[in-house]
């Protein structure tokens, strides 16, 4: 469909449906309301009270229906007229007796109302009606056809919406913990500012940018505040709102987008997900070709429009690898800045931007704080913030403290306390074991984190306790024997049940999971086997939306793994086991003293443990 062409073209559907209206309103008032209105009017007798009108001389007209059988009669009493009607009887002197009344046979017209009112139900009132409805739907043509608004035929119009001059107020001091995509970003605000500079040298801007990383951390923000920097029209639009059920439409929404960009120059475009509609061509027949003509339709304005007037493309994404190889080639997508999860300086920071909204004390060490909150994005530190001024509230605290960002962080990583939640004392025992075994297991193998508390309260993640370890810095790399202590860590808790208790419970099933996931990892994807050397078993995609992993090995090699991972998870497992067995008074020291607190701070834990 040429949205040209659809322009030009005489709405005729629209016009056809209000003629239709037009005489459908005509028929319900002549056929329906003035005939409800005139019956109405009709006083309903018996015909005994007619026979005694009639023999009272007061009938002077009469008119008899007989496909309904129906008699309508007119009475005439002090100089008034009342129009009645009453029911069909078999009388053979029917007639005589009207006659001797001097009643005359003709067509009784029931009494309207007044002539005002008849002439303002049948004209005024539906010319206003028509005249109401003739200037809406024209309204809406207009809108559709040739305005901006959204109207009822407003195809292919752009739905981004425009901040301009940086009404949002968002600039690079609101971002923290992203110094590196701020830097490649102040590039593109430079030339926006002092485009003659980079002329002169006959350098040119990247046409675009593309934003990607994990849900979280800023994509979105990082370009609001270029345009803050900037000082120039924001255009943002998502990649979702280009697909429309019409065919070609979402391409004149891109043409529509560029148009108004173009006229708007200097600007920023910024299309967030624009992997909906930036996904890999496949080729295949009778795919979603609504999809593709978008994608075509953008890969040309990108090829098309002239960068030098200073209209810049961002774009974010947490799924870079399905995008189509030809949108990220030189001339579209010149840039690829990566967004990722913050280090521990940049949640520090981060935090400290974050608390700046809410009042808190004086003494909060934000650097403890982000070492607890490692693998934290900037939404998740945001809500930990968050979190804490909502804690001080429902504690009747006018500011938040260092207990409530730590609260927080527990908040955000298992949930709230369930405090309706009441452990029989035998499984409270048994948590208390389980929970220690981990801590027990970690703090006496080398090269694992130190454990910073353990409790036992049940949280609404479903977990009913947690050992928490904190780094004492920032770690990039782990060797092969710090993965194989954290897996050993992690069969920590069963193996406490197994030596106390001498069975086995449910609880272990999360430590399973992790432990499994990390033993397979060593042997399909870091190389840490003799017998596979460095080769990749295993591919990993959507790194940034969790990692679904998939083997690439034929079955027998499966089966080879299967074996391997059974094998280095049970050798961490009796290594557990055997670190209990040596420190089994500590075991049920620490855990009699969980059982009678609940919660364990590091602090505590290491005091026990070092005690005589």
């Amino acid at each position: 469909m040429d949205l040209d062409k659809l322009k030009n073209q005489k709405p005729k559907r629209p016009v056809m449906f209000y003629y239709l209206l037009v005489f459908g309103i005509l028929l319900v008032l002549n056929f329906v309301v003035l005939p409800w209105i005139s019956e109405r009017s009709v006083s309903e007798t018996t015909y005994d009270e007619f026979l005694t009108q009639v023999n009272g001389h007061n009938v002077t007209e009469v008119e008899v229906q007989e496909q309904t059988s129906t008699i309508y009669y007119v009475i005439k009493q002090n100089g008034k007229e009342q129009v009645c009607k009453t029911g069909l009887m078999n009388d053979p002197d029917f007639v005589s007796r009207l006659e001797k009344s001097g009643a005359t046979f003709t067509q009784v017209i029931p009494k309207q109302q007044s002539p005002i009112f008849t002439l303002l139900l049948s004209w005024v009132i539906p010319i206003v009606i028509f005249i109401f409805i003739g200037n809406f739907l024209s309204k809406k043509l207009t809108q559709g056809l040739g305005g901006g608004g959204a109207g009822a035929m407003s195809f292919g119009k752009s739905n981004a919406k425009v901040y301009v001059k940086s009404t949002s107020g968002i600039k690079f001091t609101d971002v923290a913990g992203e110094d590196e995509a701020k830097e490649l970003l102040t590039e593109i605000v430079d030339y926006l500012h002092h485009p003659e500079m980079y002329q002169q040298i006959g350098a040119q801007m990247p046409k675009g940018a593309l934003l990607v990383g994990p849900p979280g951390t800023g994509k979105t923000l990082l370009a609001k505040a270029v345009a803050g920097e900037a000082n120039v029209p924001f255009f943002s639009i998502s990649g979702s709102e280009f697909v429309e059920m019409f065919v070609g439409m979402g391409a004149a929404k891109v043409r529509d987008l560029f148009k108004q960009a173009n006229e708007k120059a200097p600007c920023i475009v910024f299309i967030d997900e624009i992997d909906t509609i930036g996904k890999k061509r496949d080729g295949n027949i009778g795919g979603n070709d609504e999809r593709e003509q978008t994608l075509n339709q953008l890969l040309t304005e990108m090829d098309g429009f002239d960068g030098s007037k200073g209209v810049v493309i961002l774009a974010a994404t947490n799924r870079p690898d399905s995008l189509d190889p030809a949108l990220l080639r030189p001339g579209r997508f010149d840039r690829r800045i990566p967004v990722e999860l913050p280090d521990l300086q940049g949640r520090e920071e981060i935090l400290k931007v974050h608390a700046k909204k809410i009042k808190i004390s004086d003494n909060v060490d934000f650097s403890a704080i982000a070492k607890a909150a490692a693998g934290a994005s900037g939404a998740e530190l945001a809500n930990v913030v968050n979190e804490a001024a909502l804690r001080a509230v429902r504690d009747g605290r006018k500011f938040a403290n260092q207990a409530d960002m730590e609260e927080s962080i527990e908040v955000v990583i298992a949930g709230y306390q369930k405090k309706n939640r009441v452990l029989s004392e035998k499984e409270k025992l048994i948590v208390a074991y389980h929970e220690v075994g981990h801590a027990l297991v970690a703090a006496k193998q080398t090269d694992s984190a130190p454990v910073h508390k353990i409790t036992i309260i049940p949280r609404t993640s479903g977990a009913l306790g947690y050992t928490m370890q904190v780094e004492d810095g920032e770690h990039f790399l782990m060797s092969k024997e710090e993965l194989e202590n954290k897996i050993a860590t992690f069969t920590g808790g069963r193996a406490a049940e197994e030596l106390v208790f001498h069975s086995i419970t449910t609880g272990a099933s999360n430590d399973i999971e992790q432990a499994t996931k990390l033993a397979r990892g060593m042997i399909t994807r870091f190389g840490m086997s003799d017998e596979f050397d460095m080769v990749a078993m295993e591919n990993v995609s959507n790194q940034y939306l969790g990692g679904d992993a998939s083997l690439t090995c034929s079955f027998e090699t499966q089966t080879m793994i299967d074996r391997k991972v059974v094998e280095l998870v049970r050798t961490q497992h009796e290594k557990a086991m055997g670190i209990l067995q040596e420190n089994i008074m500590k075991l049920h020291e620490l855990a009699k003293y969980l059982y009678d607190n609940e919660t364990i701070s590091g602090d505590e834990f290491m005091q026990i443990l070092n005690k005589g």
